[in-house]
Order: C-alpha cells, then structure tokens, then sequence
C-alpha cells in the first residue's frame, strides 16, 4: 500500500544501553545493506555489522535485524537497528538512513502502517498506545490481553447478534403486508434486551475503572493546618511540600506521583479550604475544588486537637456533595494530642499522626484501587470505543419502538446503524481524519 519507506527512533530520549532505529518499507533492506556494506542479512537473525554514514565513516558498531515482509509488525520489510544508547549516535544513523532513502515516520505512522496493512484493527492499536503508559500492572495485563484481540473478539460477537437479529427482519420485510408472529416479535425483543443489558454492563465497568487506565487520582482536602502537607511528605516518603504552623502555607495545588500497591496513583495536595480575602489564596481555594471534581479518591482531613468549627462544616459539606461519585476516606489526623474534635460529628474511616505513621492509610487506598479490577466485563480503553458503545445502545433504544409497530426497514435501519458503531471499535468504514487524529496521538517510532 504504502512506496516510501519510514525511519525513526523508536527508544526514548537519553541516555542508555541501546537504542534502536526503526525502518519498515520497500527499502528498508536496502538501506540496510548500504550502511553496514553487507550483501546479505537473514530474516529474524541479529547480525552484528558496524554502521557507517554517507562518507564511509564508522558510527558505530551495531545488532541489525531483519523482518521479511509481511511477517513483521507492519507487514512490510522491517529492518531494526540496535545501536550504543545516547542521542548522537542514535540521531546519527537516523541521519544517515534519512540521507539513504528513508523519510522521517510521523508520530504513530508505524502502527497506522500495521493497522491499513491489516496486521492490527484500532482497538489492538489503542492497546498499544495505552500499554507504552499504562499507571499499573493490572492495566497492563487488561491492555496485553487487547492486544492479542480480547476486545475484537467481544466485539464480534455483539455484532453478530445485531445481525443475527437483522436477518429475522430483513427476511420478513416481503411479508410486511402480514402480521408478524407475536412470539418472533417478542424473542427479538428479549434478545435486544439482553443485549442491551450486557452494552450497558461494559460500559458501566469501563467507567468505574477509568482510574485503572489512566491513573488513579487522590485528592488531599481540609481546612489550613490540619496536617495535608505533613500527609503528602509521608506518603512520598520525602519532604515536597512545605510544613509550617502558619495557616496557609500552602497556597496552590502541589502534584506528586507515588507507587502504591500496583498502582502508580497522582497524590494532590490542596491549598486549605476556608474563606479568604487574599487574592492569590483564593485563587488556590478555588484550585482545590478543582481538584476534588477532578479526583477518583478524596481524603478529607480534619484536625483532631481542634474543635470543630464553620471551615470544618464547610469543608464536611462541600465533600458529602461528591460523596455518590466518589470514594471519599475521612481522616482524623494529630492523635498524638489531646483530642477535641467531636467523634459523634463524622464517621471517620481511620485515625492517625500523619507525622508519623500512614500504613493504615496506604493500605485502604490499595484496596480501593485493587476492587476497581474485580469485574470480569469487557473494558473499554478510550473515549472512543466508550462513545461508539454508547451510540450502539442508543441505536438498539430506537429499534424498540418499531419493532412493536411492525415498521421492519425503520427498525432494521437502526440495527444497521448499530452494527455500523459497534465495528467503528475495530475497523471503521471510513473517517481518515479520525485516524490521523487517533495515530498521531502515537509516541514517534511506534
């Protein structure tokens, strides 16, 4: 399909033990022969050859691999070199590929190449993107198993029974001057049904374990000096935030990513919510809230030495308004001195010295984060695959009503339609510009 052939690194910038350069296209073998002066390389066998540039110069002694056509990622000839790690030399031999014939690859240009040369469908190549930046093990394991066309075969399934379904209507639609049987309309209907209950399921699990893909957010929230910097410091294990006994010291929103468990979750320290007259905590004030909306897990601190008072009130309420759609741990912090704080007032989760020691906290967001992973529905992985499952439910809405009235091509139009959204998941009919936009969220090289 494509004449061109590619390059590009296809290893993060730095330094390291190895890079590799990547080249897949009609000459990518050529390529290869010229700039190690070898006549021959073969397929799936790594050969150690010195590179050299336009100029006969040495650049380095490297592992060249070949990939035959079309048993490579791409499908097309695909050859890999594997260089010394380090900027220069790796841009060196991309230099000297591009100097030979190859162009420089786009963003994501590699698996767009797999995916029209039908080696990957788009839900395999999602999984790709995903697992290069999955937040934890249990996503990775979802996102490996995609790769190998779990979701592909989930969505096959659905829609053969959409048009499993489709055929009792479009064979019945020469008999539409006659009364349909009643307890055909009625098993179609039951079967729609189903269907719609199993849509509706995955996408219920795919929203509820969204924290999974991308990373779990815990926001740390509760009037000035309760202790949330002191928390933040011990759950990194090192002093990022500032601590002092003057309220207000923190005045915006400090981020910091930490490894609990098998997840790697973003912990967000907010400035201290209370009514402020400062311009720029207010604008920190306001941050906060921000980040509350913006969190899966919300740790409401309170202040065990104090008496509760109208910025704890506020803060209980403005926290309870969330309280449906997400888990919220209420924390009494600094029980190390004499406690004033009413236990009548909040059912609190757990009781600490967040100077001290945080296990127990640590240990409950674990366990919040490990159930997100107990479903064993499908999940989806994107946006994408979440509007087009959507779309497929609100298609198979429509096709009730005429069902009932007999009215066969209108309900056999939306089961089309739904038939159409469900395989945009895998392979769309059309919509170049949706992939370009899709691949070119791609890291360069893959």
């Amino acid at each position: 399909m494509y004449s061109d052939t590619i390059a590009a690194i296809a290893t993060a910038n730095g330094v390291g033990s190895i890079a590799i350069i990547r080249l897949s296209g009609d000459k990518a073998l050529e390529i290869a022969k010229k700039l190690s002066k070898k006549d021959t390389f073969s397929p799936r066998y790594a050969t150690l050859t010195n590179i050299y540039n336009a100029n006969d110069e040495l650049i380095d002694e490297t592992i060249v691999i070949y990939f035959k056509a079309p048993h490579s990622f791409t499908a097309e000839h695909v050859v890999e070199i594997q260089c010394h790690g380090g900027f220069i030399v790796a841009q060196s031999i991309l230099k000297a590929t591009l100097a030979s014939g190859a162009r420089l690859a786009s963003a994501g240009e590699f698996s767009k190449r797999a995916f029209f040369n039908g080696r990957i469908d788009l839900s395999e190549a999602e999984a790709i993107a995903a697992l290069i930046e999955a937040k934890s093990e249990d996503a990775a394991k979802i996102l490996a198993a995609q790769m190998k066309g779990s979701l592909k075969e989930y969505v096959e399934q659905v829609r053969d029974d959409i048009i499993h379904l489709l055929a009792y209507s479009e064979v019945t639609i020469d008999y539409a001057e006659e009364d349909l049987p009643e307890d055909l309309v009625q098993q179609i209907s039951q079967k729609l049904e189903a269907l719609k209950k199993s849509l509706n399921s995955t996408l219920l699990a795919s929203k509820q374990r969204e924290g999974l893909m991308q990373g779990f957010k815990v926001a740390i929230v509760g009037k000035p000096n309760v202790g949330k910097s002191s928390l933040l410091n011990r759950l990194l294990n090192f002093n990022r935030a500032i601590v002092s006994e003057i309220a207000g010291t923190t005045r915006d929103t400090i981020e910091e990513s930490v490894k609990i468990g098998t997840h790697l979750i973003k912990i967000v320290d907010t400035a201290g919510i209370r009514v402020a007259n400062d311009e720029i905590e207010k604008i920190g004030i306001q941050r906060s809230i921000e980040a509350i909306e913006q969190s899966d897990i919300v740790v409401a601190l309170f202040d065990g030495s104090r008496n509760i008072d109208n910025e704890d009130e506020e803060i209980l309420s403005l926290v309870k308004t969330y309280a449906q759609e997400k888990k919220v741990i209420f924390v009494k912090n600094k029980i190390d001195l004499e406690s004033k704080f009413p236990d009548n007032i909040i059912d609190f989760d757990l009781k600490i010295n967040s100077k001290d020691n945080v296990d127990e906290l640590i240990d409950i967001l674990k366990a919040i984060m490990d159930i997100t992973n107990t479903s064993d529905e499908m999940m989806l992985i994107s946006q994408r695959q979440i509007s087009a499952v959507e779309n497929t439910i609100s298609n198979i809405d429509e096709a009730f009503t005429p069902l009932e009235m007999q009215e066969l091509e209108i309900f056999s139009f939306h089961l089309n339609e739904a038939v159409k959204e469900m395989a945009s998941i895998t392979r769309p009919f059309e919509n170049d510009e949706m992939l370009d936009k899709m691949f070119g969220s791609f890291c360069l090289g893959k």
